[in-house]
């Protein structure tokens, strides 16, 4: 054995390699190719029912983590045969952050800190559901104003979020321009960002109770030139790849997922509406105002690179539609919760009352406390559904954090949509999922 295989056996890394063909049972092929997605309890797959190819004329190589277009550390293992690719394996834990354990030492005050940098091109999402979770906990209800504020601020994330997806889904694919637009575009909603909350990413300002501050002034005719600018240039954007010839033979019938593939999956997000099922947390199981606002679900076909790349486009669109919806039916009043044992007392109040002073230093030292119990809420990010599972003791800390991440289970779809495929189109289809590795290894 060599030095690089006792290494390997030392840390354990065997167990999640994909071995040769002729060290791997036929059960297990199969099951790595797709073609057996779910078995029912007490179900015995017969490998003589099996007919996989079991010959060692292949060949098994890495994709990554360092390779710059597979959208963080994430790491393929692939057989080929030839330029063919019959299995692939992805393996995570690369970046592994621990925020969950994280969470448990944190406040819920200190929480939104945490989470808002699993997933960091929606950092708002993950502020959003957790704080969505504890306040289900605490049993508060948000004014109005928080609420829409809360739903305008989710949607320009969304945009952000997809902006970024067609540009770098536009460099892999060779579209240099489309890097360079997407980008430009992405910055608008980024200067409204830190002009709201003070930062560009990792805002902490969705938090329990409500919001951290008001929106600023002049705040209605800033987004009012997003919309505006986006919506003008999503036509460009429409004009340079949609139809473009290139493109389209690169993506069409690429990745190709089917609608009971995604779902046996559990795929969310754009991934599973680009199979024609159309759910989406904001229709199907709506929070927030999402059920006081017109907004289509976009959907696709075929379930293939283009479609993926459609829905998003299109979804673009319509988080647009939102924003000036709440632009427009934006009510006056509270930005948070009026209750001194979930939010702190307005700053200038600090300078001039004693017990203000203390109720903002017991706050935020020993944090809020949380009756006991447990929930589980779920929003709609960019990626899919966004799931915050919470436990609490009672206490001014969480027991225990699971964080439903949708890159985590829509990187399972991967293997399925590689397969039969070229290496050359790989890297289109690891950018149609859109993972954000952050959230994976959360």
């Amino acid at each position: 054995m060599t030095k690089r295989a006792d290494l390997a056996k030392e840390t354990g890394e065997p167990s999640q390699e994909l071995a040769a063909r002729s060290q791997t049972a036929a059960p297990e092929l199969r099951r790595e190719a797709g073609a057996v997605l779910r078995l029912p309890d007490g179900h015995v797959l017969d490998p003589s029912d099996v007919d996989v190819e079991t010959g060692d004329d292949t060949m098994i190589i890495n994709m990554g983590p360092q390779h710059p277009s597979t959208h963080g550390v994430l790491r393929l293992m692939m057989e080929l045969d030839g330029e063919t690719v019959l299995r692939t394996k992805p393996i995570i834990g690369y970046l592994h952050t621990g925020m969950e354990k994280t969470a448990e030492e944190l406040t819920y005050v200190q929480g939104a800190t945490n989470v808002t940098r699993m997933d960091y091109l929606a950092p708002l999402s993950n502020e959003l559901v957790f704080s969505m979770a504890t306040e289900a906990l605490l049993g508060v209800d948000l004014p109005p104003r928080a609420v829409w504020i809360r739903m305008l601020l989710a949607e320009l994330q969304r945009i952000s979020s997809h902006l970024m997806w067609m540009a770098t889904n536009g460099m892999d694919l060779g579209s240099t321009t489309m890097m360079i637009f997407g980008f430009r575009e992405r910055e608008m909603v980024l200067a409204f960002f830190e002009k709201t909350t003070g930062l560009r990413m990792n805002h902490n300002f969705i938090r329990p109770g409500g919001t951290a501050a008001d929106l600023p002034d002049g705040w209605e005719d800033d987004v009012a030139v997003i919309c505006d600018t986006i919506l003008e240039r999503l036509d460009v954007y429409d004009e340079l790849l949609t139809g473009q010839p290139i493109f389209r033979e690169r993506v069409e019938g690429v990745g190709v997922l089917t609608a009971d593939e995604a779902l046996a999956l559990s795929a969310t997000g754009p991934i599973l509406r680009s199979t024609g099922v159309s759910w989406d947390l904001r229709r199907s199981m709506p929070y927030l105002a999402y059920d006081e606002v017109d907004f289509d679900v976009i959907v696709g076909t075929y379930g293939d690179n283009f479609d993926r790349y459609a829905v998003r486009l299109g979804e673009i669109r319509e988080s647009v539609r939102i924003v000036r919806q709440a632009v427009e039916r934006m009510p006056s009043g509270d930005y948070r919760v009026q209750d001194k044992k979930v939010t702190p007392p307005p700053r200038a109040r600090i300078d001039e009352s004693m017990e203000a002073l203390i109720h903002h230093f017991k706050l935020f030292t020993e944090g809020l406390m949380v009756p006991e119990g447990e929930v589980y809420v779920a929003v709609e990010s960019p990626r899919g559904e966004l799931g915050c599972y919470l436990v609490s003791d009672g206490t001014s800390k969480p027991y225990r954090l699971h964080i439903r991440a949708p890159s985590f289970a829509n990187l399972q779809s991967l293997p399925v949509m590689l397969r039969n495929g070229l290496v050359a189109d790989a890297i289109a289809t690891i950018s149609s999922v859109d993972p954000v590795m952050g959230e994976v290894d959360r």
